[in-house]
């Protein structure tokens, strides 16, 4: 299985290109659906990376295939411009998950 990117910006574009990862640079909600619908008819693609702003910004479109889908896996990843998490997100999350105090 592969991984396809689905970017906002073309420096996570070009970085991710040169480590082996097909993807398209897109800004519109519509030609982000046209993407997720190839990349889900796909059967060779196995994760979707996704920058964190159209998680913000189309949280109805991602959530859907989130929760109805078993593949490809979603992953959200940070842009050039840095991850819109708050500080000790992973430990917090741990923390509400299994409410193990890291």
């Amino acid at each position: 299985m592969r991984m396809f990117l689905i970017s906002d910006n073309t420096d996570t574009y070009t970085g991710m290109r040169l480590a082996g990862v097909d993807g398209v640079v897109i800004h519109s909600r519509q030609h982000l659906k046209e993407q997720l619908e190839y990349a889900l008819s796909d059967k060779s693609i196995g994760i979707i990376l996704i920058t964190e702003k159209f998680s913000r910004e189309f949280p109805d479109i991602i959530d859907d295939i989130k929760l109805n889908r078993r593949l490809p896996l979603i992953v959200e990843i940070p842009d050039r411009h840095g991850s819109g998490r708050k500080e000790g997100f992973i430990t917090s999350y741990v923390r509400e998950a299994i409410g193990l105090k890291l």
